[in-house]
């Protein structure tokens, strides 16, 4: 039986309507048996219904997926940096989701924001030792059209289409209020930090999505070891990633 399977199992067997209590129920006693170090989610939190997340979840596929309370958190940080000056970048686009949200945000900014988009359009680079085993060469290519048309809502933002940090050269003296970091490897992470914490007005935000993951050891690696000696640490996020303030000493626990 597939795993993905089991909730209409239990359902046809119980011969009940669908119910999301109980659904939930039974969902958090199979979780006990089968993966007993895992931790569930209250069901009742309201932001599971908030419409400005699901209609973006839903357009990218991922309503049903593990990402939404990392897009929630990108959400409501870029809600911190309203009145802080500088354009947004992001390094790995993939299909676009967290440069949608983004580009959301900056339309409502009372800056004029330009998004700068960096991705090779041809997956990851090759991992290095620190890296792990869990990811390959050209693992998460997304062709540039599709990424362009999942943001064909908007046209405030540039595509900078090469290897990490090739075309980093190309933003010249600009600056920063939020930079999304989502290459999931060593040296491109180091790379991106590298480049961008000069770059972020004070109050701005560093974001690294893989902060944190077992599958993504290089990335928590490099920002680590920039940030040794540096007043700020990164603050880990309970859905998965982590993000610092550019100017706010941080505890280093």
């Amino acid at each position: 039986m597939k795993i993905s399977n089991i909730p209409q199992y239990f359902l046809l067997i119980l011969r009940i309507k669908p119910n999301e209590i109980l659904g939930f129920r039974i969902l958090a006693r199979l979780a006990r048996y089968l993966t007993p170090s895992y931790r569930l989610t209250w069901p009742e939190i309201d932001w599971f219904k908030k419409e400005s997340l699901t209609n973006i979840l839903t357009q990218f596929e991922e309503n049903n997926g593990f990402n939404a309370h990392r897009r929630l958190a990108l959400q409501q940080l870029l809600r911190l940096i309203y009145m802080v000056p500088g354009d947004t970048a992001e390094c790995g686009v993939y299909k676009g989701c967290s440069s949608y949200i983004i580009l959301d945000s900056n339309s409502k900014s009372i800056y004029h924001r330009t998004h700068h988009i960096f991705d090779s359009f041809e997956g990851l680079s090759e991992p290095s030792e620190s890296d792990g085993s869990h990811w390959k060469s050209n693992d998460l290519s997304v062709a540039e059209n599709v990424v362009k048309g999942n943001l064909s809502s908007f046209n405030n933002y540039i595509l900078y289409k090469g290897w990490i940090p090739d075309r980093f050269r190309d933003l010249g003296d600009r600056k920063f209020s939020f930079v999304h970091v989502d290459v999931d490897l060593y040296d491109p992470t180091l790379a991106s930090i590298e480049f961008f914490y000069e770059r972020l007005s004070e109050g701005g935000i560093f974001l690294c999505d893989d902060y944190g993951f077992s599958t993504c050891p290089g990335a928590t690696a490099a920002i680590d070891k920039y940030l040794k000696n540096k007043p700020e640490k990164m603050i880990c996020l309970p859905g998965g990633g982590g993000f610092f303030f550019k100017g706010c000493t941080t505890d280093p626990e």
